[in-house]
């Protein structure tokens, strides 16, 4: 134990506990039987996060004589046990059902009931006071399912004075009693089991089903369901044409579609509630049932929860200490902090929000293990989760205290029975000095300006399966002792890590070491892979292929710079003018700058690898083929050079340093060379840049296509095409006609704030109303216009409103001359002529191809090309 810590988390607790935010109560929590105490998420084998999920035990009265396998439960109060989350539905009990393979046995409660019910669900109610014998379920009769079918019962709230226990075959055992009450007018999977019983006398008999104990139940109405009615069971299986309680995919989407519904808007149609909204309802018949003594509350885990010690856990009812988290005002504040903090995406704030909101009391005490006893009540521990929440602020002072010894052993700096409440409110609430304390004035002095420094903290990272306990008590508890400037800045949460796509396991041998990796790939390499493997929440997957691939990239790229210098005589020199090949990758390389120092800012690391690297190498090599014989300008790639060895310094240190040092020649180190400085990106050029390069490769086809001629069909052996050397482009560099039209109406259905466009129907009936639109007709428009709206819609999505204008942002025909010798080159072609659609001396030029412009026009962002031969 670490005596510096120790004070520091008994402080926090007297803090708390002062406060009024522990407090000892009698709770549900998911208990290991073996450990003896509550199982915490950090306790637990498997089951983190899950919680105890609360029923109402509907008492089922079994009605004497009991048959002869029961025999020996004569004189006792006998009750089939059924756990339900519906107690509100309880009128319209029809029957209950029963696993017939299914294990059960007679539990004692006290002196004189009896539960029937699982050895799983008896061991849980012996945790919670329904036991005879605490902790021990004490089972006077085992049973099956199959002795159970027949018994005649009296259920609490139920129109029929007596119903039967009857066989239905999706019962669970493993969740709830393994008894369940039967309301076919609101359950799908009721209604269904009761039908197939009743239309399949085959069926009754295989289980011994008479007739008198199920024809004569009929559905009894009880909620008004505003979608499905008073028979809302009913009504949704035969709208989803669902054929018996095998069809189980469908009877999951009927529960969930009526459910809901039935719950927030439903009205109940029986009872003394009648008239009454189901979700008002529901509290008061829970409460009327327990008070009668006709039902007990039940609890369980929501799923399976295995305890480190290797047992199966329950739910318990444990007198112990607890930390309030929930309580409303607490909860505004720690909403409040959440709502100030950069949590870096979506996803991570959508995992606190929903945290925050089901997040209640938590035991914060253990019987045994390691850690820090309660101050107040030194037969508990403090649980590992809950000592856990402020020791960041501790970091800030540890090296001060401990000396660098990891377990304060070390004691020579200060004694940790110095380390007073005084003492740690005057380093880190503001509090007094601590006039007694017998710590000097400078130590404590310096040690809360490092406090001081550091606080708050700007980030802290961890693993997304801790924003549901350790990283929202820390929210609670910075918001509970520290002042609102000392709150909690960032959380960056990550996933785990896989291996070549599969879990990391030694027991599968799927597995490596962090110095494994060095020694196999190089340290570079292992970073690199590491960076790519992903970012967000999901998690990542570092893969052989792409640390050995970045062996290979880092080589070659040594190489090529190392080929660069050696032929620098060529290059262009810096004082030539500035050809378009060079704007552009002079742009792509701010760009770069710039992309790739927010996503290391976000701390997107794969997505820095792709700006700063990946796209900086594509956009290197584009432009060596974009200058073609001219040749590549010196400034501009020892610029390239320069800039990637800084963004990609942070992933491949090793790598980086030897570039700048070895082959640039630079002084110091690249570590310490800052981040490099970058014009604003020029966005239409890039855009520009693209359209240009989407020309190319569409034209490309185009030619490809006419070269190698028509491909459907059977034919003879092909005549060989003369290729063409010549190409015609034209370019229509504005919408006109019903585009133009169309993309009026659109921009005045379109709202800049929030992004979003006006219904398709109001649109339609704009462009109705128009004067092209009457000459068109309602048919005529929706073949034409509606699919060019969709287009433009989309393409708002994209790349904003600017898809809005009648023209592009640049001009095409500027674009496609100066660029007239790299398209040449990349078409193979000896002639090129770009040319305006909208002029008529242009368009005679197409001849006989004429007819191509006539089908396919141009339109902005999409020229026509034609292939001729001179």
């Amino acid at each position: 134990m670490n005596p510096y810590f120790d004070s520091f988390v008994r402080w926090q607790m007297r803090k708390l506990k002062a406060m009024g935010k522990i407090v000892k109560d009698l709770r549900y929590a998911v208990y290991s039987p073996l450990d003896g105490q509550p199982c915490a998420d950090h306790d637990r084998a498997s089951g983190e996060g899950i919680n105890p999920q609360e029923y109402t035990l509907i008492k089922m009265e079994v009605v004497s004589p009991f048959p002869s396998k029961m025999s020996v439960l004569e004189g006792k109060k006998v009750y089939l046990a059924a756990a339900t989350l519906r107690p509100e539905t309880m009128y319209g009990q029809t029957n209950c059902w029963v696993l017939p393979d299914g294990k059960y046995g007679a539990f004692e409660i006290n002196d004189t009931d009896v539960f029937v019910m699982t050895r799983r669900a008896a061991l849980n109610c012996a945790y919670q006071n329904l036991s005879r014998v605490s902790e021990t379920p004490t089972c006077l009769v085992e049973l099956t399912g199959q002795d159970l079918i027949g018994l005649p019962l009296r259920s609490p709230l139920a129109f029929n004075d007596i119903i039967y226990t009857l066989p239905m075959l999706s019962v669970l055992t493993d969740k709830g009693t393994g008894v369940v009450t039967s309301v076919p007018s609101d359950s799908p999977d009721d209604y269904m089991a009761l039908h197939d019983l009743k239309a399949k006398p085959a069926f009754r008999a295989k289980y011994g089903v008479k007739d008198e104990w199920i024809l004569p139940f009929e559905i009894i109405p009880i909620i008004h369901h505003p979608d499905f009615g008073d028979k809302s069971a009913e009504k949704i299986c035969i709208d989803m044409k669902i054929a018996s309680q095998n069809d189980k995919e469908k009877l999951v989407m009927a529960k969930e579609k009526i459910y809901k519904g039935g719950f927030y808007e439903g009205t109940m149609i029986a009872g003394e509630f009648t008239g009454m909204k189901v979700q008002e309802a529901k509290s008061l018949i829970r409460n009327q049932l327990l008070q009668l003594e006709q039902a007990v509350v039940y609890s369980e885990p929501e799923k399976k929860v295995m305890s480190r010690s290797g047992d199966e856990c329950v739910v318990a009812l444990t007198d112990q200490w607890y930390i309030t988290y929930g309580e409303e005002e607490w909860k505004k504040a720690a909403e409040e902090c959440l709502a100030s903090m950069n949590l870096y995406s979506d996803e991570t704030r959508h995992g606190f929000e929903h945290t925050l909101g089901w997040l209640n009391q938590w035991a914060c005490s253990r019987n045994f293990g390691l850690g820090t006893r309660i101050p107040w009540d030194e037969q508990y521990l403090v649980e590992s989760l809950s000592d856990s929440t402020l020791y960041m602020a501790y970091y800030t002072v540890a090296h001060m205290l401990q000396g660098g010894d990891m377990y304060g052993a070390d004691r020579s700096l200060i004694e940790p029975e110095k380390l007073t409440d005084e003492v740690w409110d005057f380093l880190f609430l503001n509090g007094s000095f601590p006039k007694a304390s017998e710590i000097s004035s400078s130590v404590l002095n310096k040690m809360k300006k490092e406090f001081e420094y550091w606080y708050p903290f700007d980030l802290r990272v961890s693993g997304k399966d801790l924003i549901q306990n350790h990283l929202t008590f820390s929210i609670y508890n910075h918001t509970a002792l520290m002042p609102k400037h000392h709150w909690p800045k960032g959380f960056r949460c990550n996933g785990h890590i896989m291996l070549n796509s599969e879990k990391m396991s030694k027991s599968t041998g799927n597995f490596r070491t962090l110095r494994e990796s060095i020694q196999e790939f190089s340290a570079d390499a292992t970073r690199f892979s590491l960076a790519d493997a992903g970012d967000g929440m999901d998690d990542a997957n570092f893969v052989f292929d792409t640390a050995n691939a970045a062996i290979l990239r880092l080589t070659k790229e040594i190489s090529w710079m190392e080929e660069v210098f050696a032929a620098e005589s060529t290059l262009r020199s810096t004082s030539s003018p500035l050809t378009y090949a060079d704007r552009v990758f002079a742009n792509e390389m701010n760009i770069a700058v710039k992309m790739t120092q927010k996503n290391y800012s976000d701390y997107m690391f794969r997505e820095a690898l792709k700006s700063g690297f990946y796209d900086l190498q594509a956009a290197r090599d584009e432009y060596r083929l974009s200058c073609g014989a001219g040749g590549m300008r010196r400034d501009l790639l020892l610029r390239f050079m320069d800039i990637q060895t800084r963004l990609i310094a942070p992933i491949c240190p090793h790598y980086s340093e030897y570039v700048w040092k070895d082959l640039l020649h630079k002084e110091g180190f690249v570590v310490k060379a800052g981040w490099p400085v970058a014009d604003s990106p020029d966005l239409t050029l890039k855009m520009a840049n693209k359209y240009l390069q989407d020309v190319i490769v569409s034209m490309r086809k185009l030619l490809q296509k006419q070269v190698s001629g028509p491909t459907k069909g059977k034919k003879a052996a092909p005549t060989p095409q003369v290729a063409p050397n010549a190409g015609l482009i034209f370019v229509n560099e504005q919408y006109d006609g019903w585009k133009r039209e169309c993309l009026n109406i659109l921009k005045g259905k379109f709202d800049s704030v929030s992004g979003t466009f006006a219904p398709d129907q109001e649109i339609m009936s704009e462009l109705q109303n128009c004067e092209f639109g009457q000459a068109m007709g309602a048919k005529q428009l929706q073949k034409l216009c509606m699919p060019f709206v969709r287009f433009k819609k989309d393409e708002v999505k994209a790349v904003g409103a600017q898809a809005l204008e009648l023209k592009l942002p640049f001009g095409e025909i500027e674009v496609l001359t100066e660029n007239a010798d790299l398209v040449k080159r990349q078409l193979g072609l000896e002639h090129l002529d770009v040319l305006s659609v909208m002029d008529a001396d242009a368009v005679a030029r197409a001849g006989e191809h004429a007819a191509i412009l006539n089908s396919n026009p141009p339109s902005p962002g999409n020229p026509t090309a034609i292939f001729l031969s001179r």
